[in-house]
């Protein structure tokens, strides 16, 4: 995955939307993470792991997939606020025997850390969290650049479209 190629595409978003917006001098920390931990959730409810009195299955991949996506870009976004630009951040490959459920209380636990303390080491982690959630979801990095993209695009026609 080309993590340079995606932090750009995002400068150019974030750069678009707070321009449209008129938000350049606004400090959009706290929203950019509220909106991160909405969107985590709003994973996890297309997954429906945790819905142990459920059921009905997982939505289709693509669907999760588009979720999984849409808190990419606040991570991305959080980063570019800070300077924190992940070159060289590595996509996990090794399985790891944490469950669905138990990494996604651990990314929440992991973006509250980067909230309070605001470290390049905390933010690390937190996108490092947020990418093992993708191994255990199954999605490659090509499918997660590609529905970047998909998505990046679909933003931009929104505010076009006075989303």
């Amino acid at each position: 995955m080309d993590f340079q190629k995606l932090f750009e595409m995002q400068k150019a978003l974030d750069r678009h939307i707070e321009t449209k917006h008129q938000l350049l001098d606004e400090n959009l920390f706290d929203r950019k993470v509220l909106a991160l931990l909405v969107e985590l959730g709003e994973l996890a409810n297309e997954t429906r792991c945790f819905k142990f009195w459920s059921v009905k299955p997982p939505s289709p991949h693509k669907v999760v997939l588009e979720e999984f996506v849409d808190g990419i870009h606040f991570i991305l976004s959080l980063g570019i606020e800070f300077g924190f630009e992940l070159e060289k951040m590595e996509f996990p490959h090794s399985k790891t025997t944490t469950s669905l459920n138990e990494q996604f209380l651990r990314v929440y636990q992991l973006i509250v850390n980067f909230k309070q303390f605001r470290t390049y080491h905390h933010y690390q982690l937190m996108f490092r969290g947020y990418l093992e959630l993708a191994s255990l979801l199954g999605f490659t990095p090509a499918q997660i650049e590609q529905a970047y993209i998909e998505k990046n695009e679909v933003n931009y026609e929104r505010q076009r479209q006075g989303y």
